[in-house]
């Protein structure tokens, strides 16, 4: 495949306006203004220098990540004082669009005014106003004025486009002086706006004067598709799949979210090197029951049987676009709705062993890579893969935490998080599986990363138990056997002819049982993937577990989602981590 082609540092039609001393840019939905991470940039400032060839850039503006619209930058350092100037004194005209609900105001025109702080969770909010003498000389001290222009141009039920110009510039202005004022900006989720695809808020133009000439000018960024449509029909759901133009747009925005992810098999080296991932996380991209992967140079696709999958057209439609995308290849798995709905994983109507879209993988089984982690995969070898993706920042938090310690994997399944312990430099890890089948895997794995079994280091040792958990965990703690590091991630559901396991509600069992082969200040990375399963119901297991076993914690806490899983508008992830450590 050609990753310039899906993944390109910029587009030649978002240029909107270039001279010798500016250059303004429609910039995307999905793309940040800034690198969150400095040492792996993926920011709009890094992406159009590298496209104009290492210019200078002199940046005076920024959007929110999700926010798409005119971005305007100086190309010389001599015009940056002129500009900076009429940014300063507000000379320069802000216009934005924004779709929202919840409007009600009959009149065409009105204004915000509010003091906007920040709120106790790190959010904005608007100050409450002063009351008695004097009120309208009192202002919060620790707000800032915010001042912003409304107009209605369109509505439809309580659903409106507006056209905003903001007088002033505070974080997040728009976004809370609209929530504040009952209308909240579609696909907002700081302030609970209503399900969209994307946060509808759009920086539609910019109005200066020139900072060499002079001359007035005006840059325009039209408003995109999705939001008048929005206006016209509200959240779409499923019907995204029989619109091609609405289908294109939802993964291109899907696609663009996950920019640096995708340039890291050309960008970054090898011991940093990502080359699978998600590309679409359901309703997190507005694409109700798909989830679609990212392996090397192929994708996986992911349906939910049952539903709006019964239409072989809508599948067949959908399978194309993503082909349409450049890649290689596209397998596809056919997934139950219910996780405890058990099925022939092997079946080739559910998974079959060649893509149904373009050419197989080079083998059967291929090398990927995570964040440098080699890890073998199998995209035609039933419903699993051999690594779950959306474990990417638990694996490299226990390669950080691992040098030295003794490591326990329950549930391993092919081993990845044991791989990323022996990478680090654990002393000693263990893997223990009911499947014999997935631990040849893990082994294979091992080697795959170059680390000998006997050891990665000095005295260091990696072994595999094909034995359910419960049973080897309680001969574990028989034989008083001590881990500084365990790892929980277990299946919602299993049952086995001793004993039947729910995650939502024995998960604090499991943790006990845990708990007992846990070290003195020991660490145990807990997880779970079941969608009903609430964090803070997680946590809960986790210390009434450690509490069970007298277990005293010194420090519980939630460990951070991976980027390219976004949770559906409002709701918690899939999956859930968190790190319990002991006193």
């Amino acid at each position: 495949m050609d990753r310039s082609r899906v993944w390109p540092h910029f587009r030649q039609e978002h240029i909107l306006y270039e001279d010798d001393d500016l250059v303004a840019v429609h910039k995307p939905a999905g793309v940040p203004s800034q690198a969150a991470n400095p040492d792996r940039p993926d920011d709009l400032v890094m992406r159009l220098r590298s496209f104009l060839g290492g210019a200078y850039l002199g940046v005076h503006q920024r959007l929110d990540r999700d926010t798409s619209g005119v971005v305007l930058f100086t190309k010389r350092p001599e015009v940056n004082a002129a500009l900076a100037k009429q940014f300063e004194g507000r000379t320069l005209k802000k216009h934005y669009l924004a779709a929202v609900s919840g409007w009600r105001s009959p009149a065409r025109d009105m204004t915000l005014d509010d003091v906007l702080r920040k709120g106790d969770d790190g959010r904005m909010v608007v100050a409450p106003a002063p009351r008695g003498r004097n009120a309208g000389a009192r202002r919060d001290p620790g707000g800032q004025r915010a001042v912003t222009q409304v107009r209605v141009r369109t509505r439809k039920d309580d659903r409106a486009l507006l056209e905003l110009r903001l007088e002033t510039g505070r974080t997040h202005q728009a976004r809370v002086q609209l929530a504040h004022a009952g209308a909240p900006i579609a696909g907002d989720p700081l302030y609970r706006g209503a399900l969209a695809p994307r946060l509808m808020l759009h920086a539609s133009g910019l109005e200066l004067d020139h900072p060499r000439t002079g001359k007035r000018l005006v840059i325009r960024d039209e408003a995109p598709v999705e939001m008048a449509d929005w206006v016209a029909r509200g959240d779409r759901g499923a019907s995204v799949y029989d619109d091609v133009a609405a289908l294109d747009r939802a993964l291109a925005l899907a696609v663009e979210r996950r920019w640096g992810l995708g340039q890291s098999a050309v960008r970054d080296p090898e011991d940093r090197r990502t080359t699978a991932f998600r590309l679409v996380n359901e309703e997190g991209d507005a694409l109700p029951g798909l989830a679609v992967d990212v392996y090397g140079d192929h994708l996986v696709a992911q349906l939910y049987v049952g539903g709006i999958w019964e239409d072989v057209a809508r599948r067949d439609r959908v399978l194309d676009r993503l082909h349409a995308l450049g890649f290689d290849g596209v397998y596809v798995k056919l997934r139950p709705k219910q996780a405890n709905v058990l099925v022939d994983t092997r079946r080739d109507d559910l998974a079959p062993a060649l893509p149904v879209r373009g050419e197989p993988t080079a083998a059967p089984e291929i090398e990927i890579r995570e964040e440098g982690m080699p890890c073998l995969v199998r995209l035609g070898d039933g419903l699993s893969t051999g690594i779950f993706l959306d474990q990417r920042p638990n694996r490299r938090l226990v390669r950080e935490i691992a040098k030295g310690a003794h490591v326990l994997n329950l549930f391993s399944y092919t081993c990845a998080f044991s791989v990323a312990a022996a990478l680090g430099g654990a002393a000693r890890t263990v893997s223990v599986d009911a499947s014999v089948l997935a631990l040849e895997r893990g082994r294979a794995n091992f080697a795959a990363a170059g680390i000998a079994l006997g050891g990665a280091g000095p005295g260091a040792t990696h072994s595999f138990v094909a034995e359910d958990v419960f049973s080897w965990l309680a001969r574990a703690a028989t034989k008083k056997e001590r881990f500084d590091i365990v790892i929980v991630d277990p299946p919602s559901y299993s049952s086995t002819k001793k004993r039947r396991f729910v995650a939502e509600s024995d998960y604090d069992d499991l943790v006990a049982m845990a708990a007992k082969v846990l070290a003195p200040r020991g660490k145990l990375v807990a997880c779970c993937n079941h969608r009903q399963l609430a964090r803070a119901k997680l946590r809960r297991f986790v210390a009434q577990g450690m509490k069970a076993e007298k277990r005293e914690l010194a420090q519980l806490k939630d460990l951070p989602d991976a980027p390219d899983f976004p949770p559906p508008l409002g709701r918690e992830p899939h999956m859930k981590s968190v790190l319990a450590t002991l006193l």
